[in-house]
């Protein structure tokens, strides 16, 4: 950051893409440094990190990728064309069944629209239910009537959390009518769990829960992700993955899954309880614990009260440079029934009473 010049902001807004996602720590920032000085073998070296990735998480095999999203459009085409390079080099237009099935309140915006990435893979996304109502039955009609090449399925605070089919039930109905089913867990901390479940592909960001760097992968079934694999002759080559990343990527795994998950939680539980402490008596304002809406063991400070929203949130994130207040970046997705949230994962101890 020696040749420009923008302000750090203090992220109370979470693991968000638009802020860098994590903040990273030394020995994964280490990791890319000494990668970015080595010339190595690309491919076998994304292939390695793949393969201790699948060790790792308990899949059949993994795809390292740029990202979540990446990583769901290379999901969709592997699924369309396999290993098969004339249909790899054909996409995003490439014959037979390409319709995507995606229940309605799946439909998200996370900075782009979900239904893009899927195109983007050459599947034809097709809506199931309403925003608002995704019944089993319902589900189970759209899968009997039609011809789909693929499921997905997306865990997110994004997503409409009620009437939506749970994802349990989508595995169920998905393997009676023959239909691969694909995860979009990127921000999600459990490496196993849908794997585990029954899901063929399952895509992850490494710049979030797992705190790396710009990164994802892809883990599931072998054959998938040989498609999966081969696409960086095709679509993916427009998201090729650097060893920066791969470098970065691992040691950050490493970090994760290694890490003292009842520290972690105290010290979440810390932070909150500070923050809580000290916006306890600034009326108009009341802060209490909310739980994440898309019911990770995550809890944030809400504040809600007579007060307009929009203006904290703006006045908070313009900051004063002048007095040495940094821009506060806050979590908005609330911001039109009135909350502002709080998420304590990447705030500093000195942040807090600022």
């Amino acid at each position: 950051m020696d040749n420009v010049s923008i302000p750090e902001v203090i992220n109370a807004a979470g693991k968000l893409t638009a802020l860098g996602g994590s903040a990273q720590v030394r020995q994964v920032a280490s990791a890319q440094a000494d990668a970015a000085s080595r010339n190595l073998d690309l491919t076998a070296y994304r292939q390695a990190a793949a393969a201790y990735i699948a060790d790792l998480t308990g899949a059949d095999a993994a795809c390292v990728t740029t990202g979540a999203a990446a990583g769901l459009a290379i999901s969709v085409a592997a699924v369309l064309t396999g290993t098969d390079p004339a249909r790899i080099r054909a996409l995003p237009q490439v014959s037979g069944p390409n319709a995507v099935a995606l229940q309605a309140g799946h439909a998200v915006n996370f900075g782009a629209d979900i239904t893009q990435m899927i195109r983007l893979g050459g599947g034809m996304p097709q809506l199931v239910g309403s925003t608002n109502a995704v019944s089993s039955a319902l589900l189970d009609a759209t899968l009997e009537g039609g011809n789909f090449a693929a499921y997905v399925h997306v865990i997110s605070h994004h997503c409409v959390q009620e009437n939506m089919t749970p994802f349990t039930d989508a595995i169920t109905l998905c393997r009676a009518h023959g239909v691969p089913v694909i995860v979009d867990a990127a921000a999600e901390e459990d490496l196993n769990r849908y794997v585990d479940a029954g899901a063929d592909l399952v895509t992850y960001s490494g710049g979030k829960a797992i705190a790396g760097p710009t990164s994802g992968f892809i883990v599931g079934r072998g054959d998938l992700i040989a498609g999966c694999e081969a696409q960086y002759e095709g679509i993916a080559r427009t998201m090729k993955v650097g060893k920066e990343q791969i470098a970065g990527l691992l040691a950050a795994l490493a970090l994760y899954t290694s890490r003292d998950e009842a520290a972690v939680n105290a010290k979440l539980a810390d932070t909150n309880a500070r923050l809580l402490a000290g916006l306890a008596d600034l009326d108009p304002l009341k802060a209490e614990l909310r739980q994440d809406e898309a019911g990770r063991e995550l809890w944030r400070v809400a504040l809600s009260g007579s007060f307009d929203a929009h203006a904290l949130v703006s006045h908070l994130a313009a900051g004063d440079l002048t007095c040495g207040i940094q821009p506060i970046r806050t979590r908005n997705h609330s911001l039109d029934q009135g909350l502002v949230l709080l998420d304590p994962r990447e705030l500093k101890g000195e942040h807090i009473g600022l």
